[in-house]
């Protein structure tokens, strides 16, 4: 199963979601990070319906460039999220984006659930 969690500093262990937990902030390696220019892009103008818009297209084009580029570290990811639970982490909600909806692991949910159906995706 893949599925998306907020990342919160000091968080109790026991808050944490059960199963691999991984960092997919614009500042990691992830192949499912955003780049940081995106980002900050996007939170400069939070309450713009057109910059979250303008977000999703680049992003999700950054995510089919990796994907065409190597799909080795997409496909080790399906695989994985197929025999364990996974969940992409990110600091969403904030204060400059407090819409959960418009964080990029939603976005990188999509992406996975169209390139591998077959995968138990939770939204």
């Amino acid at each position: 199963m893949l599925a998306r969690y907020s990342m919160i500093r000091g968080a109790p262990a026991s808050s944490l979601p059960q199963g691999i937990r991984q960092d997919t902030r614009k500042h990691t390696r992830h192949v499912l990070r955003p780049d940081a220019e995106m980002v900050a892009k996007v939170l400069a103008a939070a309450d713009d319906d057109g910059a979250w818009r303008r977000f999703e297209k680049q992003y999700r084009a950054l995510l089919e460039k990796r994907f065409k580029a190597d799909r080795a570290p997409f496909d080790e990811l399906a695989e994985l999220a197929r025999q364990e639970d996974v969940y992409l982490g990110c600091n969403c909600p904030t204060a400059k984006n407090p819409d959960v909806r418009r964080c990029h692991t939603s976005l990188a949910l999509a992406f996975m659930h169209d390139r591998y159906p077959d995968l138990k995706i939770k939204s």
